[in-house]
């Protein structure tokens, strides 16, 4: 693979690792912060009142979603990965300046408010308009090692912001984080996505919507009406997201609290647990992509299902004993291979269904909902049956959602060989002119 490839790989994804960066911070330094917007007394309150706007952020996405996947198919996607960056960057100097409740009042948690928002809209557009991207700028046949590269930026993100908050609890005391030192972390993904925002002024449009001509001169384009034409497919990417974000979530953002507080692992060992199993998920993704490149993507998508409907509950029954530090990391492993069948191919999947006209957005929106009703939500319904005294229950959550997926993988045809400059040139909504695996791919 060539510089130039390289190049677009880390321009592409490189908004996700910033992105991914924000969104954890919030979460993770929301203790430190939660009394500086809103009057002393409650620490318990107070948390639940920052955690309540980081909620907003999920119901933003689906907006986002459909704004920026519309800018992608109406103006390209440079425009969108432009845009989301400029969304992200805005919103973390927003929460970094943000006043506090001693000299503001509650203006502090408006900003707070308008700050998520903007998040949620950057999140929402930029996995689709990423995915859509690296699909598009990559070879025929590294289409899924390229796309693989998303969730290596993402988890990248976590994985950095783990770090800092490592090394800042090391460094400094309760108090200044308390105080002012949370502010750090967003100073720094402002820095970041400022960064990014340079490096995507200066990327080149992807040739493939550049030379489709048919969707430029379409009016509808981007439209809820052109997408409507996608039913299908729309349907298909809600029905196959389903089952893996859910894995995702509970395997990643949920496992050190499920460590911790099920398991009953030391919060410290929980921590490394969890930083050390994202890391080496994250080495995984371009292996795998890179096999879907040779052997499709459904073989991986059923091997995901196949183990996240029959191994998800024993796993999470033996994770729950585990009792000290390898062989939580060892079942966290094992669990998170199977999650790779999903992860590491799942961005050029949605974005080979969809002929260049509306692939953002229908990548994006229907994405976004389901990752909104079952990625978002995982934690909640993990937390609703631990406190219903059925915590076994969400172990079958889990499979269920994946098992629900494995019937679309089983049923959906391969997209690994389908010619992106083809897909509905015949028939947009029957999915006709597609290139089927074993026909001529165009270079």
């Amino acid at each position: 693979m060539g510089r130039e490839q390289w190049k677009k790989i880390w321009v592409g994804s490189a908004g996700n690792m910033v992105e991914w960066f924000d969104w954890f911070v919030y979460a993770s330094f929301a203790v430190y912060f939660a009394d500086s917007f809103f009057p002393k007394g409650n620490d318990t309150a107070n948390l639940m009142n920052t955690m309540g706007i980081f909620a907003v952020g999920f119901f933003m996405r689906p907006v986002g979603g459909w704004v920026l996947g519309r800018v992608g198919d109406r103006r390209g996607r440079k425009a969108a990965l432009t845009l989301t960056v400029t969304l992200m960057s805005a919103s973390a100097v927003l929460i970094a300046v943000a006043p506090t409740y001693g000299v503001a009042g509650y203006g502090g948690v408006a900003v707070l408010l308008l700050a998520r928002m903007l998040q949620g809209l950057s999140v929402g557009g930029e996995y689709a308009a990423s995915a859509t991207y690296l699909t598009e700028a990559s070879a025929p046949g590294r289409r899924g090692f390229a796309s693989s590269f998303q969730y290596v930026s993402m988890t990248a993100g976590q994985l950095l912001g783990l770090g800092l908050q490592i090394v800042l609890q090391r460094t400094l005391s309760e108090d200044a984080l308390h105080s002012w030192a949370w502010r750090i972390p967003f100073i720094i993904g402002a820095l970041g996505a400022a960064i990014v925002f340079y490096l995507r002024r200066n990327m080149l449009e992807t040739e493939v919507y550049a030379e489709d001509d048919s969707a430029h001169a379409d009016p509808a384009r981007g439209t809820i009406k052109a997408l409507l034409a996608h039913k299908r497919e729309a349907f298909l990417v809600i029905a196959l997201t389903m089952g893996g974000t859910v894995a995702y979530y509970t395997y990643t953002t949920y496992l050190t609290k499920y460590l911790s507080g099920s398991a009953g692992l030391p919060k410290p060992t929980a921590s490394l647990v969890s930083f050390c199993a994202l890391f080496l998920f994250m080495c995984l993704q371009p292996l795998a992509g890179r096999l879907s490149d040779r052997i499709g993507r459904r073989p991986l998508l059923i091997t995901f299902a196949l183990g996240s409907t029959f191994l998800t509950v024993p796993i999470m029954t033996l994770l729950k004993h585990a009792g000290s530090f390898w062989p939580a990391l060892g079942l966290s492993l094992l669990a998170l291979v199977v999650v790779t069948g999903y992860t590491s191919i799942n961005a050029c999947v949605k974005a080979e269904l969809f002929p260049t006209g509306i692939r953002a957005l229908g990548v994006a929106l229907p994405y976004a909902i389901a990752n909104a009703l079952f990625g978002g939500t995982a934690e909640y319904v993990a937390l609703w049956f631990k406190e219903g005294g059925i915590e076994s229950g969400y172990y079958w959550y889990v499979a269920g959602c994946a098992a629900v997926s494995l019937i679309v993988y089983l049923t959906m045809r391969e997209t690994r060989s389908i010619d992106l400059h083809r897909v509905g040139k015949e028939d947009a909504g029957t999915g006709a002119g597609r290139t089927r695996v074993g026909e001529p791919v165009a270079d």
